[in-house]
């Protein structure tokens, strides 16, 4: 079993702000292996009977434990009234700490009745990230993450096989949109998964993968959010606000995990043409793991001009963020368009061949230069570097 330092000390740390953490993902991303790594605590698996049995009373049950207990409740979604148990554990026994784990969102099921308001908080566990992947995993190779995706079994092994990929898709259909969403089109589902892996990072067109998938544009709509919920794919909403030339609606959707990508687009290698846009997978997988979610969008006008991502911020600042393999290969072009529109903020190159940060100017326009292992979140919002440098 690897170490994952960093995500112990996400949970630990939801610990001390609220009793409850939620910890989602999608299945086989290693939620239950991480849950494991906490010690001296209390495992339920709550896919099982004999569990499900000592949770219909939770009263009964946490009063069984003793008072600065850690309990994991793994698959809590499978619970007759999930919420109910969270909610009598944070309420009722102020020193216990409970680790809830599931595959989607709180949203993703009407069972939770109570959204645990003030109770909970919430990490996303993405796929491995590309640090842990150097100094956990110990795989030194970008392009091996960029093929093999994020998920423990594909990454570690020499060649993950396409039959790991199409039984997780079956699995996911089944046990996290058939049950929870009620989709009884299996086909007509699947077939949209596959055409958003396949094109992830471009644009959402909902009337052509309609057309594309035989379903209507409703349906799209739907499984897509269901998707999103279920954390399959991954929205990035376009930033606008200063002129008619801006994309205003249209929201790129990213696949959850670069493996699924170059599965879907029958890659067994990575070419240098592809590394750019599984680049910009892993750099959105730090973000969100640092806390940015709500907040990323991505800037694009009429005349072509894109910058990756951006980061909007309170006081009128925009920052952007652009995803270099080769941060020699970066143009300050588009950021200097950009600039003229939204003149304040930060601007930065995210590449995996930079060790240490470092900054160029273009005439006024700086630009600093980092690695995702460099990118953290301050308490007011903004963005530093590990060392507590502001960027």
């Amino acid at each position: 079993m690897v170490d994952r330092p960093f995500w112990i000390d996400r949970i630990l740390s939801g610990w001390m702000s609220r009793p409850v953490v939620w910890l989602s993902g999608v299945r086989r991303v290693g939620k239950t292996s991480l849950a494991h790594m906490i010690p001296n605590v209390t495992y339920l698996n709550c896919d099982l009977a004999s569990t499900v049995r000592r949770l219909e009373d939770p009263e009964a049950f946490f009063k069984s434990l003793r008072k600065r207990s850690v309990v994991v409740l793994d698959e809590i979604h499978r619970l007759k009234d999930p919420s109910n148990v969270l909610k009598v554990a944070a309420d009722a026994f102020p020193g216990l700490r409970v680790l809830a784990t599931g595959s989607s969102t709180l949203a993703a099921t009407k069972k939770f009745r109570d959204s645990l308001t003030g109770r909970k908080h919430t990490i996303y566990l993405s796929p491995v990230l590309w640090d842990e992947c150097r100094t956990e995993f110990g795989i030194p190779d970008p392009d091996r993450r960029l093929l093999h995706g994020g998920l423990p079994e594909p990454l570690i092994s020499g060649a993950p096989s396409p039959d790991f990929f199409a039984e997780w898709m079956d699995s996911y259909y089944a046990r996290d949109i058939a049950e929870l969403f009620g989709v009884r089109d299996r086909s007509g589902f699947l077939s949209l998964l596959r055409l958003l892996l396949y094109q992830s990072g471009g644009l959402l067109e909902v009337s052509k993968l309609a057309s594309e998938c035989g379903i209507s544009r409703p349906t799209v709509s739907a499984y897509v959010e269901a998707m999103s919920i279920a954390h399959a794919v991954f929205p990035v909403r376009p930033f606008f606000g200063a002129g008619r030339r801006e994309i205003v609606r249209r929201p790129k959707v990213y696949a959850f995990d670069t493996g699924f990508v170059t599965f879907a687009r029958e890659w067994h290698s990575v070419r240098e043409e592809d590394r750019g846009i599984l680049w910009e997978h892993l750099v959105l997988d730090s973000l969100r793991s640092v806390g940015f979610t709500s907040e990323i969008a991505y800037w694009r006008d009429k005349s072509g001009r894109e910058l990756d991502f951006v980061l909007p911020r309170s006081d009128r600042r925009v920052d952007t963020i652009e995803c270099k393999v080769n941060p020699d290969r970066f143009s300050p072009d588009t950021v200097h368009h950009f600039r003229t529109l939204y003149p304040l903020g930060r601007n930065w190159v995210v590449s995996p061949m930079v060790d240490t940060p470092y900054a160029r100017r273009w005439g006024s326009l700086e630009v600093r230069y980092v690695s995702t292992r460099h990118l953290t979140r301050d308490r007011n919002g903004s963005l530093r570097d590990r060392a507590g440098k502001l960027l």
